[in-house]
């Protein structure tokens, strides 16, 4: 597996390491290296050597370094020149950038250095965005407008094998949030995030939310329950790699008997409320629920109960009958 260092002035890489473990959770073979006001080059120099010295692969290492031409990029740069045909270096370390490197590993735990660094280019680029959008400048607004251009593909065109393909249909009643946009969304790599609500398709300022939540590099959209249906038949979406998001089995339930090819269900979060149970951390369920899954499974879908690509699924059935208990 592939080392990554964070190395930052103050707090801000070990700040960095501790919000992406609220995502991916405990990472093995990260390590934050600050450097103190007290430090000098060779003191932060040391204290990088150390770090390196506790990984688990010395031949391949990333360094997330927050400033081109600090001191942590000095230093680290200083102990690349030994390595350049493994180790490599990517400035501007963010959270997002972070997220992504992390998210690359999980997806392959023999990529590179050179490759996971090459990886995390794009997506931390393109994750810098500005509110309204109207201070965006021309050219990232032209380049909108040319990928709406592109979408308007003429009606009976058959892209691929004109079927669209799921990577994940997750039921979460937060819909798209950290853990879907980065720890799914790297282990599944769709090319759209659908949203599928009748609600929230009628909701602008929410729906507008959530495709700015958007990964770089993945479109979101929000559709009706109807529209998906519709997708579902039109062969414009051959091509297309899909991650469906519910909030409720219900809404799953109903596309899936109008003939949706959904085999299986991640459940991730279902919020508690009254008349629910709460049957772990993220899940609760009242009568509606346990009926639409208990259908569901009648129509041969199956399900993977977990929040996070990492965690140990729980057994649905288990989940349902301590539902059915707490709700006599």
């Amino acid at each position: 597996m592939t080392g990554i260092i964070l190395a930052s002035h103050g707090g801000l890489a070990e700040g960095v390491k501790q919000s992406a473990g609220m995502v991916f959770g405990p990472q093995d073979d990260l390590v934050a290296v600050t450097l103190l006001p007290e430090d000098g080059p060779d003191v932060f120099r040391a204290k990088l050597l150390a770090a390196v010295d506790t990984l688990s692969n010395k031949d391949e290492v990333v360094f997330l370094v927050d400033l081109l031409g600090g001191t942590p990029f000095n230093q680290s740069s200083a102990i690349l020149k030994e390595h350049e045909d493994k180790w490599a270096i990517v400035t501007g370390l963010s959270l997002p950038m972070v997220i992504t490197a992390l998210g690359e590993r999980m997806g392959d735990e023999n990529i590179s250095a050179h490759a996971l660094a090459r990886n995390v280019l794009a997506p931390s680029r393109e994750g810098v965005t500005v509110m309204p959008e109207s201070l965006e400048p021309a050219p990232a607004a032209a380049a909108q407008a040319a990928d709406q251009q592109a979408d308007a593909i003429p009606e009976g065109t058959v892209l691929g094998d004109g079927h669209i393909k799921y990577v994940l249909a997750r039921i979460d009643s937060r819909l798209l949030h950290g853990q879907v946009a980065t720890s799914w969304t790297q282990k599944t790599k769709p090319d759209r995030i659908i949203v599928v609500s009748d609600a929230v398709s009628r909701d602008e300022l929410r729906k507008g939310l959530i495709m700015k939540a958007a990964p770089a590099g993945v479109k979101a959209h929000v559709i009706p329950l109807k529209k998906l249906i519709e997708v579902e038949k039109d062969p414009r979406f051959g091509a297309t790699k899909a991650m469906l998001l519910f909030e409720n089995p219900q809404d799953a339930l109903t596309v899936i008997k109008a003939g949706v090819a959904i085999k299986q269900l991640n459940i991730g979060s279902m919020a508690h409320s009254v008349g629910k149970v709460l049957l772990n951390k993220c899940i609760s369920m009242d009568q509606k629920d346990v009926d639409a899954v208990r259908e569901l499974q009648q129509l041969g879908v199956a399900f993977d109960v977990r929040k996070v690509p990492a965690d140990r699924p729980d057994h649905i059935d288990t989940l349902l009958k301590k539902a059915e208990d707490g709700l006599k």
